[in-house]
């Protein structure tokens, strides 16, 4: 159970310095915070030099603070023209800033004002986890952990070539100076990779050095003889899970098969990289498939243990607002309507599991909250039966108007041929193959991703990666009908089913069902009469009215959703299963990192009925892998949805062996 956030408070010292009571420290020394962050953390860093040339860049801070380290580096960045391609800056903060809270902070800062009045436009919710801010088109990329660095730090995936250890004094906050903290920053540092610190205590340094670190005085800052710098030279050699070194494309090219929510949001974000696409798709155009309907519903998913769901749902929620906001910035907006979502219980038991959740959770009232029926009534036209989750972020869109967004956001860098069935693919010297059902050659690419939901067992071996399709099926309202309910909600209601404002149309939708996928893809009038009855639970008042609605004269959607096993979806590299096979009592006592992959081969699949929510932030870690980035997820959510997840418990349980079938590789 992670504890709720304590935002930090604007609060100046008598020295007009900003200053924490709950540490009884200042944020930075009094001789100004902003020269502090460029002789402390950049030169201590040697930083611009150290980044000159190179496509990626990383650094990982201890303590956000108001965040005059980071703007300091992403001016310098700014400023320098030999800077590198993509700047990442990973950053943990326990007690972060309200977005109120920075704007005052900032106000005198001058130079840095334009920079820092973007992080405060793009500051998140005081949410645990990790926050993805992106700025400069994606050239700089601020990710934020909140949460305490104990529980943090061992959960960040990222490689990183320069620290920057700050925090409140060790004598005042000894959480954030500790030998577990060193062994931490050791884990992320690639080869090389430098650390610079205001204070020279010297069990710090004692301490960095022990962890493999060659640690060292330096002229410091503002009155202060001392400050360390270090460097990672470790005195030893085997690092059995060494962090993930920038990516080394010489062909920034990729395939990718399938064009719906998924495939679209991978192509974006691939192409915000640099990176040439090849996308195909067997329709006559984007989102013809399961991202085909007009309508979908997003909130997060609450639960009183805040469990994997519950914080993918989050990371995802949040990421997804940030994209499509970013996507209407650049021109293409997507149509989002955030009218919120109000979640019901489906009876008085799971109501009160709800509200106990939602207490024990602590989480901030802009995020969600709880909400009666008589609010909801008054405000929202909505007649629920009983009070629920309000989330006010939430809302509905059209998936095609996103994944056409994003198509237009990638611009030249898609090649986009709809109308394309792929037959097979086939690895070939160093570049995946698309095969056509004449045999010809689609497309070439070091770099591969399905993406084509319950198709893409067809193409690459999947023995232990478990999909299965389950039927969908909405049913449409016209305005004459909705007409006779009486007053329709303004909001997303959900609980057992869900019912969706009204479109541009008026006419409104009601769903879903979650059944076998048998028979034909049409509708069927016993499943329009069971979404009904669903919208009779959510809407009791109404419930005689909509059960005098025929209902074999409704139309609506019916779709396929792909799902895993547990419901999570798989992100992330392909397995070698022949090659897990043939190593399989090796691999008995494997770690996700230790089982083989198929070079290239990556996948984004089984999103189920959480499309909207998973998507854009399953592109964005698909992407991160590619180029050896900062994950944009704890490490534990990374091998929630890793593909192999299967495989790997196979290998522990001694379920693999080799057999014809695993030989046979992964030509399709």
């Amino acid at each position: 159970m992670p504890r709720a956030l304590e935002p930090a408070e604007p609060i100046l010292s008598a020295e007009g310095t900003p200053y924490s009571p709950r540490y009884d420290d200042v944020y930075h020394s009094a001789k100004g915070g902003l020269a502090q962050a460029r002789h402390v953390f950049l030169a201590g860093n040697g930083l611009p030099l150290a980044w000159a040339g190179r496509e990626q860049f990383v650094i990982v801070e201890t303590g956000f603070g108001q965040g005059l380290n980071f703007l300091a580096t992403w001016q310098a960045w700014r400023n320098d023209p030999q800077r590198c391609t993509r700047l990442h800056f990973v950053s943990i903060e326990k007690h972060p800033f309200t977005r109120q809270g920075l704007g005052q902070l900032h106000a005198g800062l001058a130079e840095l004002l334009p920079l820092a009045m973007q992080l405060q436009a793009a500051w998140p919710e005081a949410l645990p986890g990790l926050h993805r801010l992106a700025f400069e088109g994606g050239g700089v990329t601020l990710t934020l952990a909140l949460g305490d660095i104990e529980t943090v730090l061992p959960k960040l995936a990222a490689g990183a070539d320069a620290f920057y250890l700050d925090g409140f004094s060790p004598a005042r906050n000894a959480d954030m100076w500790s030998p577990a903290v060193f062994r931490g920053l050791a884990r992320l540092a690639r080869p090389g990779a430098t650390l610079a610190t205001y204070t020279a205590a010297g069990f710090v340094r004692r301490g960095l050095q022990e962890a493999g670190f060659e640690a060292r005085k330096a002229p410091g800052f503002g009155g202060k003889r001392d400050m360390t710098v270090a460097a990672f030279r470790p005195g030893w050699k085997s690092r059995r899970h060494a962090p993930s070194p920038a990516g080394d494309w010489k062909v920034r090219h990729a395939i990718v098969i399938g064009a719906g929510l998924a495939g679209c949001a991978v192509t974006e974000r691939l192409a915000s990289r640099g990176w040439q696409v090849t996308l195909l798709d067997a329709h006559d155009g984007p989102a013809r498939q399961t991202s085909s309907h007009r309508a979908a519903a997003m909130h997060a998913h609450i639960s009183a243990d805040d469990g994997l769901l519950s914080r993918l749902s989050r990371a995802g929620n949040q990421y997804a607002l940030r994209a499509w906001a970013a996507l209407a910035a650049a021109g293409h907006p997507v149509g989002w309507h955030g009218c919120g979502v109000l979640q019901i219980g489906e009876n008085e038991a799971e109501s009160e599991a709800q509200r106990a959740a939602l207490e024990a959770l602590g989480l901030p009232e802009s995020f969600v909250r709880w909400m009666t029926p008589g609010e909801a009534a008054t405000h929202h036209h909505a007649g629920v039966p009983r009070g629920g989750l309000w989330f006010p972020q939430g809302g509905w869109v059209a998936p095609p108007d996103i994944c056409n967004a994003q198509l237009r956001r990638a611009g030249d860098a898609v090649h986009a041929r709809f109308g394309t069935r792929v037959d097979r693919i086939r690895r070939c010297d160093d570049a995946w193959q698309a095969i056509g059902h004449d045999g010809a050659t689609l497309a070439s690419a070091p770099v591969l991703v399905l993406a084509n939901a319950h198709e893409a067992p067809r193409l690459a071996p999947m023995r232990h990666q478990v999909i299965r399709r389950v039927r969908g099926q909405l049913t449409t309202l016209a305005p004459e009908q909705v007409g006779l309910l009486g007053q329709w909600p303004d909001c997303v209601v959900t609980g057992a089913g869900y019912l969706l404002p009204s479109a541009e149309d008026g006419s409104v939708r009601v769903g879903s069902s979650y059944e076998a996928d048998e028979g034909p893809l049409v509708a069927r009038t016993e499943v329009h009469a069971a979404n009904l009855e669903r919208l009779a639970g959510l809407l009791p008042g109404a419930g005689e009215a909509v059960r005098n609605l025929d209902a074999s004269r409704m139309s609506g959607y019916v779709g396929v959703r792909t799902v895993s096993h547990n419901r999570l979806p798989m992100i992330g590299q392909m397995p070698d299963e022949a090659a897990a096979a043939a190593a399989a009592v090796a691999l008995r006592g494997a770690h996700l990192r230790d089982v083989p992959r198929l070079p290239g081969l990556y996948v984004a699949l089984a999103y189920a009925s959480r499309g909207l929510t998973w998507a854009a932030l399953g592109a964005e870690l698909l992407a991160s892998q590619i180029e050896g980035e900062p994950l944009p997820l704890e490490a534990d959510l990374a091998d929630a949805v890793d593909p192999a997840r299967l495989l790997l418990r196979a290998l522990r349980h001694g379920q693999v062996v080799r057999t014809e079938e695993h030989s046979g590789g992964a030509s399709g």
